[in-house]
C-alpha cells in the first residue's frame, strides 16, 4: 500500500524549514501514485517504481487469443480442463480488479489527506512557498481527476471480466456435462466389450472342453482296440507267425544252396564240355560272385601257370562287349562296386594259346550296402580308419592308423594333425579297388589324389572299403566328376 509522510510544520519556525527546492511535478501518465519517504534532514526521497504489470484488458485479450489459436480440436477432458483454467483465471482477474478498486479508494483517502495538509500549509506560509503549495494543490486536483478516469476504466474492465467469467463458467459447465456424457458412453462401451470378451472366452472354453472330451474318447477307444489286437495276437498269431518266419528262413537257405549248387554244376558242365572238345587246359573261377569276395583263377589239369599271362575283363550282361580292367593281371581279383551287374572274365595266354574263364552270372551287390551308403550320404563328412599300405608303389609299415575323411567336396587323409593328402574332386583324381594280388585285396583301395601321388589304403572290412568307394563316387558325381580307376572308360 502506498504511504505518505506527514510533517509537523507547527513545531518549526519559518527559518528552520529547510527546502531543497520546489516540489517535483507528479507523473500523471503513470498507472499508480508515486511512492515517497522521509530522508535525512527532512528531505523527501522518491522510491523506485515497481516493475510494470500488464493491464487486466491485455491479460484477458492474451488468454482469449490463446484459446482461439488452438484450432486443433482437443479431447473433451482437455477442453474441460482448459475451461476450468479459464474460469480460475477470470476469477483471479476479478479479484485483482477488486483489489485495484480497494487501492483506488485508499488513494482517494490519501489524496484527500494530502489536500487537507496542503490547505493547512497554505495559511501558514507566504510568498514564494505559498505559490508552490498552490501549484501542488492544483496538481493534486489534476491527479484526482485522472484517478477518477482510471476508476471508470477499471469499472468497465470489471464488467467485461465478469461477462467473460460468466461465459467461461457456462462453457465449463457445458464441458463438464459433455465429459459426463462421454464418460457414461465410454463405460457402457467398455461393459459391452467386456461382456463380448467373456462370451467369446466362454465359447472357446466350451469348444476346448468338447475337443478334450472327444479326444479322450478317441484315445480310450484306440487304446481298447490296441489291447484287443494284442490279446488276439497273443492268443492266436504268435505261433503262426513264428512258423511262417521259420519256413521263410528254411526256404531262403534252400534256395541259396540250390543256387550255389546249380552255379557249380554249370561251371563243371562247361569245363567238361571244353575238355571233351579239345585237350586244352581247363580253367575256372573259384569264390563267391558278389561284392566283398575274391575270385581266384584255378586250372583243373596239372598245368603250370608260371609262364602264363592273365588279364581280367568286365563283360556287359547284354552282348559280348568287354572292357579291359587295367592292372588286373594276377590270378586273383577282388570285385569292386563298378563291377556289380557285370560278368567278370579272365583270359589266360599260355604259349600263344588263349583260354577263358568267366563267371556264371553277373556280380551281385553286397546285402544292405546300398541302404548303408544312402544313410552316409546324409552326413556332410564320413571318417574311416585306414592303414597306408603303399605310397607311389612303395610299401609302408602298417603299424600306424590314419583317418580318411570323405566329404561332399573333397577327400582328406590325415594322421593326427598331420595332413597327408587333401584334394577336391577333380578329373585328375582316380579311385578304385586294388587290382593286384594278396589276401587283403577285398579290403584295399587305390586312391590317386593328384598325378604325383598315389596311395593304397587298407580298411578294416570289405564293407567299409566298398562303402567308401561308393560314397566318394556319389559325392564326385554331385560335383560333375566321375571317379574311376586307371584306364577305365567313362561316359564323359
Amino acid at each position: 500500500m502506498t504511504r505518505a509522510s506527514t510533517i509537523d510544520f507547527g513545531r518549526k519556525t519559518r527559518s528552520q524549514v529547510n527546502w531543497s527546492g520546489p516540489l517535483r511535478a507528479v507523473n500523471v501518465i503513470r498507472n499508480k501514485f508515486p511512492t515517497y519517504k522521509n530522508g535525512s534532514n527532512g528531505i523527501v526521497i522518491k522510491l523506485a517504481d515497481d516493475p510494470e504489470m500488464p493491464s487486466l484488458k491485455e491479460t484477458v485479450a492474451k488468454e482469449t487469443a490463446d484459446l482461439l489459436d488452438r484450432r486443433q480440436r482437443p479431447s473433451v477432458r482437455e477442453l474441460a480442463i482448459k475451461f476450468e483454467k479459464g474460469l480460475n483465471t477470470a476469477t483471479l482477474l476479478s479479484n485483482e480488479v477488486k483489489w485495484r478498486q480497494v487501492a483506488l479508494l485508499e488513494r482517494d483517502i490519501l489524496l484527500k489527506n494530502l489536500k487537507s495538509v496542503l490547505e493547512s500549509l497554505r495559511g501558514q506560509v507566504a510568498g514564494k512557498f505559498k505559490d508552490e503549495i498552490e501549484e501542488s494543490v492544483s496538481m493534486v486536483d489534476i491527479l484526482a481527476v485522472q484517478l477518477s478516469k482510471r476508476e471508470n476504466e477499471l469499472l468497465q474492465q470489471k464488467t467485461e471480466v465478469t461477462r467473460i467469467a460468466t461465459s467461461l463458467k457456462l462453457a465449463s459447465e457445458d464441458a463438464r456435462t459433455i465429459v459426463d456424457e462421454e464418460r457414461a458412453n465410454a463405460c457402457m462401451e467398455i461393459e459391452n466389450a467386456r461382456a463380448a470378451v467373456q462370451r467369446v472366452q466362454q465359447v472357446l472354453k466350451e469348444k476346448e472342453n468338447f475337443s478334450q472330451r472327444i479326444g479322450k474318447q478317441d484315445v480310450d477307444e484306440l487304446r481298447e482296440k490296441v489291447q484287443e489286437a494284442r490279446r488276439v495276437k497273443m492268443l492266436h498269431c504268435p505261433s503262426k507267425a513264428m512258423d511262417i518266419k521259420n519256413e521263410i528262413h528254411v526256404l531262403r537257405d534252400q534256395f541259396a544252396e540250390m543256387s550255389s549248387s546249380s552255379a557249380r554244376l554249370l561251371k563243371e558242365l562247361e569245363l567238361h564240355q571244353r575238355f571233351e572238345e579239345n585237350d586244352a587246359p581247363s580253367y575256372e573261377l573259384e569264390g563267391l560272385e558278389s561284392l566283398g569276395s575274391m575270385l581266384r583263377l584255378v586250372v583243373r589239369n596239372n598245368v603250370s601257370l608260371s609262364n602264363a599271362s592273365v588279364q581280367w575283363f568286365r563283360v556287359q550282361p547284354e552282348g559280348s562287349k568287354k572292357e579291359l580292367i587295367s592292372g588286373a593281371t594276377k590270378l586273383v581279383y577282388a570285385p569292386e562296386p563298378h563291377d556289380v551287374g557285370r560278368y567278370l572274365q579272365a583270359e589266360v595266354n599260355l604259349g600263344g594259346e588263349i583260354s577263358v574263364a568267366k563267371t556264371a552270372g553277373p556280380v551281385d551287390p553286397a546285402a544292405g550296402l546300398v541302404d548303408y551308403v544312402e544313410t552316409l550320404v546324409r552326413n556332410p563328412e564320413t571318417e574311416y580308419n585306414v592303414v597306408v599300405l603303399q605310397v607311389n608303389g612303395i610299401g609302408q609299415p602298417t603299424d600306424s592308423i590314419h583317418v580318411l575323411c570323405i566329404g561332399k567336396l573333397r577327400m582328406r587323409l590325415a594322421k593326427g594333425k598331420t595332413v597327408v593328402a587333401k584334394e577336391f574332386y577333380s578329373s585328375s583324381m582316380q579311385l578304385c579297388g586294388v587290382r593286384g594280388g594278396g589276401d587283403a585285396a577285398p579290403q584295399a583301395m587305390f586312391w590317386q589324389p593328384r598325378k604325383d601321388l598315389s596311395l593304397v589304403l587298407g580298411f578294416e572290412t570289405a564293407r567299409e572299403r566298398n562303402s567308401a568307394i561308393m560314397l566318394a563316387r556319389r559325392f564326385a558325381i554331385d560335383c560333375n566328376i566321375i571317379l574311376a580307376g586307371p584306364g577305365d572308360k567313362t561316359p564323359w
